[in-house]
């Protein structure tokens, strides 16, 4: 029996799962919000954009990683500030990383270590959504709903929601982050989660002929629910039952199976984070745009040096294993892996032996994606608080991102009310990266 789900959710612009939009996987077919949500790539096209097949995978450090113990150790600094895990020498002449961190230290060579990255807001929800859309929105701390688009989001406009080979989604969260949603763009550039049942739901459980059968079937409920439907949710669902199909006939699931990876390269990973950076990879080679990985317990607030040594082991390998396999694989202009979260650290280490919120000084690193590698970008001030150099911001960061994806510096999209709005007001690529 064909379930049809008439849950209206997908409408919404945050909170819709995987399972909402498709339960494929046991034809319930929810796939008329598939449909929906395959409109926006059937959109794209029409607009003739020149879509590029280049990947980001964007590593969360949620609670915001000390910018000092991890890529910047300014061991110059006086003892209460430098890195209380000392450093490590990188085979770029000058330049170190966190003392927890032997193996990134070997690949900092196809590394860019960014040291000038600022912002202004402190609070957990206000930096992640600075971070993940480029604007700042002071009621995020307080409950506020994002107002502003993450930049998977403006792929997934941008591109349409699924590749037109491989039917991989565009957009892709592996774990959830604060403000990775759409904001007024819609329901369509939410990003695909792959948590709780999604990942069975992009398996084939019917045999092929039958799930083909009810092709028509399918096209006929939506004709149905079209006419129905009298204030204009579902429009664009014309040809668009047939994209549902190519989801599951295609090559999106076989992403999550490793049977043709080598058992040396699943060891190199490792389990847990390594394990979501290799089915990243994979993700991206199958036509995925933007994959999110959110690696919690970074809110040090005491005991920064043991905590470092607790959680820097999995992040070392799993890291390292990714940069060196992109690299190996002929993949680094291909796809670029993003290291932040939502802000810094306190430079001067409290009277807990940790660090607190400090967003005037933040994370982040970059490899791959064709751009400039081997380098620190920018620099910090002697006590390792402010950028000595020519900030960093968000919006900078965000037209790098831009470069790298293939969309246009100045591309407008419009609002809930109808209007054009620009998806970055004044950024501009980091040129040292270019």
């Amino acid at each position: 029996m064909l379930n049809i789900v008439t849950d209206t959710r997908f409408r919404d612009c945050e909170g819709v799962s995987r399972r909402d939009f498709m339960r494929i996987g046991s034809l319930g077919l929810g796939g008329l919000g598939l449909s929906s949500l395959m409109a926006a790539r059937s959109e794209a096209k029409q607009l003739g954009h020149d879509v590029k097949d280049t990947s980001i995978v964007w590593l969360w450090l949620a609670g915001g990683a000390t910018h000092v113990e991890t890529f910047d150790p300014k061991m110059t600094a006086p003892s209460e500030y430098r890195s209380v895990t000392g450093e490590v020498k990188t085979p770029v002449p000058g330049l170190t990383v966190g003392g927890t961190f032997p193996q990134i230290a070997k690949v900092a060579d196809k590394m860019a270590l960014v040291r000038a990255f600022a912002h202004r807001n402190s609070g957990h929800g206000g930096g992640t959504h600075w971070v993940m859309t480029g604007y700042n929105n002071r009621t995020s701390d307080n409950g506020g709903v994002p107002n502003r688009p993450s930049i998977g989001s403006i792929l997934a406009r941008h591109r349409g929601s699924n590749h037109p080979t491989t039917g991989m989604p565009t957009y892709i969260r592996m774990s959830r982050i604060n403000a990775d949603g759409p904001a007024f763009l819609g329901a369509a550039c939410t990003p695909f989660s792959t948590s709780g049942n999604a990942r069975n739901d992009m398996t084939l459980r019917i045999d092929r002929k039958r799930l083909e059968a009810r092709g028509p079937l399918l096209k006929q409920i939506d004709t149905l629910r079209r006419d129905a439907d009298a204030t204009g949710h579902i429009e664009g669902m014309d040809g668009l039952s047939q994209q549902a199909f190519d989801v599951v006939l295609g090559e999106a699931s076989k992403a999550f199976d490793y049977k043709h990876e080598s058992p040396e390269t699943i060891k190199r990973y490792g389990r847990g984070l390594g394990q979501q950076m290799l089915t990243a990879r994979r993700l991206c080679e199958k036509g995925c745009g933007f994959v999110t990985i959110s690696s919690g317990g970074w809110d040090m607030h005491g005991n920064i040096g043991r905590s470092m040594k607790s959680r820097s082991p999995q992040i070392d390998q799993a890291v390292s294993a990714f940069v060196e396999d992109v690299y190996e694989r002929g993949l680094s202009k291909k796809i670029l892996l993003v290291i932040t979260g939502e802000f810094g650290r306190t430079p001067r280490v409290n009277k807990n032996q940790g660090r607190d919120h400090w967003a005037p000084l933040s994370t982040l690193a970059l490899a791959g994606g064709g751009l400039n590698m081997g380098q620190a970008v920018g620099e910090s001030a002697p006590k390792v608080d402010v950028p000595a150099s020519t900030p960093i911001t968000p919006q900078d960061f965000m037209a790098t991102l831009f470069h790298v994806l293939g969309i246009p510096q100045r591309v407008q999209f419009k609002d809930h009310f109808g209007r054009p709005v620009y998806m970055l007001d004044e950024g501009q690529p980091i040129r040292e990266l270019i």
